[in-house]
């Protein structure tokens, strides 16, 4: 007999696969302002790919990560990001508490699926776009209303939201964007709305801890310079991610640290 618990997860993963192909459409078109209804096609000589060229991390190694149609290298990012969002899937799932309902696990889905795309079009592209900022406002807030939580705890964490913006906003205003991209503003608005006042700002903090660790480690490597900007909206991601799910975890080590 299957375990029913391991099939549901293997079920996830690659409901995550599968999402992920799709991530990667959105990502590249939102940027572009490019409609995503349209078939997906060859970045180099944009003919359509068939369909069992599509299927998730697989037709990347059957293809030995070249193009079928002009055999020119097929970018690691589209099968990475299929692979992320699989275990992102699970792990959103796992840590989700047993008593949540079945609308608001897949709402929880969503705003991974949303917090990846605003780590790679960052990261591909130092673009977060619009879209992307606006949806994941609109799905939390409808998680919010589904819990249910009131009115009075909404606008509370919307206040929160405005006061774990202004140490970002503030850095943006100090190096005039050069520093800081707007984008970056937007999604601290969403993360103390999201996270709390407590955790949206230990997230900000786990962001300046790994930016400043990898800006140092290129730096040694040679692989940036001093001037050289770094797009943050990843950063500000994986500590996002990290208050999710492990938030009480690092709550307790910061305060066992700074008592």
């Amino acid at each position: 007999m299957i375990d029913f618990e391991v099939f549901t997860l293997t079920f996830i993963f690659i409901l995550g696969l599968a999402i992920g192909s799709f991530l990667n459409v959105l990502i590249d078109r939102w940027v572009s302002g490019e409609s995503i209804l349209g078939r997906s096609y060859c970045d180099y000589c944009k003919k359509k790919i068939a369909w069992y060229d599509l299927i998730p991390i697989l037709s990347f190694f059957l293809l030995r990560g070249k193009t079928r149609c002009c055999h020119k290298r097929i970018s690691f990012y589209y099968p990475l990001v299929e692979f992320i969002t699989g275990l992102a899937f699970v792990l959103t799932w796992m840590y989700l508490p047993i008593h949540t309902t079945m609308l608001v696990r897949s709402l929880y889905l969503v705003v991974i699926s949303l917090l990846i795309i605003i780590f790679f079009s960052d990261l591909k592209y130092q673009i977060i776009t619009d879209e992307s900022q606006i949806l994941l406002f609109i799905v939390t807030l409808l998680i919010y209303l589904l819990l249910p939580l009131t009115w009075r705890e909404i606008g509370a964490l919307i206040l929160a939201s405005i006061a774990v913006t202004l140490p970002i906003l503030g850095l943006f205003v100090v190096t005039k964007g050069k520093g800081m991209g707007f984008g970056d503003v937007k999604l601290a608005l969403n993360m103390g709305f999201l996270l709390g006042l407590k955790g949206g700002l230990l997230a900000i903090y786990i962001a300046f801890v790994l930016g400043a660790s990898v800006g140092i480690i290129l730096l040694i490597l040679q692989k940036k310079r001093l001037k050289s900007q770094i797009a943050f909206g990843p950063f500000l991601v994986m500590g996002v991610i990290s208050m999710m799910f492990f938030g009480d975890r690092i709550w307790q080590l910061f305060s066992h640290l700074y008592k």
